[in-house]
């Protein structure tokens, strides 16, 4: 059993594009890092297909705890529109020690605070956001009706793929807190309606906004919002049969 003290602290890899990993991935670039690791575009050496990986710093990963409760999270919702497609847990050797990898789906596309940087007044318009919150809404309640939950929900692990009348996003990054699964999956619901509120200007915009949507924000106090959406399938059926008329010319 490999004991917290024995771990040789690793505050980063930044491995650089072109290097051969575990035999079997060529590094393509750095796509992020967090507290928890660090996430690259690889290339697999044999099939040159291209996939996204995670390596875990080992001593936020002890015994490989985390990286394998959330392998199993993301095979659990393998049929979740919303999830990237898991393919596997492996070890491999890093820094002289063993580094645990989850290896998925790449996924093209920008993370949403990008693209909404992007936009006029580096905001949405109502009209899209309430479409981004849709779909949103809509593949966290497959998730939350398969009795899991997200855990970290904001801007930068959002993916979007194609925005179009619809949005099609991915999300990423998947967290396993110990606390209660429900106390996490209203977390989810909180900030759901947080990045709604951030993508329509946050609070230099919030004033300006109609009533139906306000509604929906409530002045993000947890309470009200929690008090009108006890669960996400509460908030998707308020966005089903909400008269929008005072938030769409």
């Amino acid at each position: 059993m490999v004991k917290k003290s024995t771990i040789n602290k690793i505050e980063a890899f930044n491995l650089e594009p072109g290097r051969t990993i575990g035999g079997r991935y060529q590094i393509l670039e750095k796509l992020g890092a967090g507290y928890e690791g660090e996430v690259y575009k690889v290339s697999e050496i044999y099939t040159k297909r291209q996939r996204a990986i995670k390596l875990y710093y080992p001593q936020r990963n002890v015994q490989h705890k985390v990286s394998i409760k959330q392998s199993q999270k993301l095979d659990k919702l393998t049929d979740c529109p919303l999830v990237v497609n898991y393919h596997s847990h492996e070890l491999i050797s890093l820094k002289k020690q063993k580094i645990a990898c989850i290896t998925c789906e790449f996924i093209e596309g920008q993370r949403l605070g990008d693209f909404v940087a992007k936009q006029r007044k580096k905001q949405l318009g109502i009209f899209p956001a309430i479409h981004l919150l849709y779909s949103l809404v809509c593949g966290l309640e497959d998730i939350h009706l398969h009795g899991e939950y997200h855990g970290d929900l904001h801007t930068d692990n959002i993916i979007i793929k194609r925005f179009g009348l619809e949005f099609d996003i991915k999300i990423i990054d998947f967290h396993h807190w110990g606390d209660s699964k429900k106390d996490n999956r209203e977390e989810d619901i909180i900030k759901t309606i947080r990045i709604f509120y951030d993508i329509l200007g946050g609070e230099k915009n919030y004033r300006k906004l109609p009533k139906s949507i306000k509604f929906i924000i409530c002045g993000l106090k947890r309470s009200l919002i929690l008090e009108k959406f006890k669960t996400i399938s509460h908030l998707k059926y308020h966005l089903e049969v909400m008269d929008w008329s005072d938030a769409v010319e």
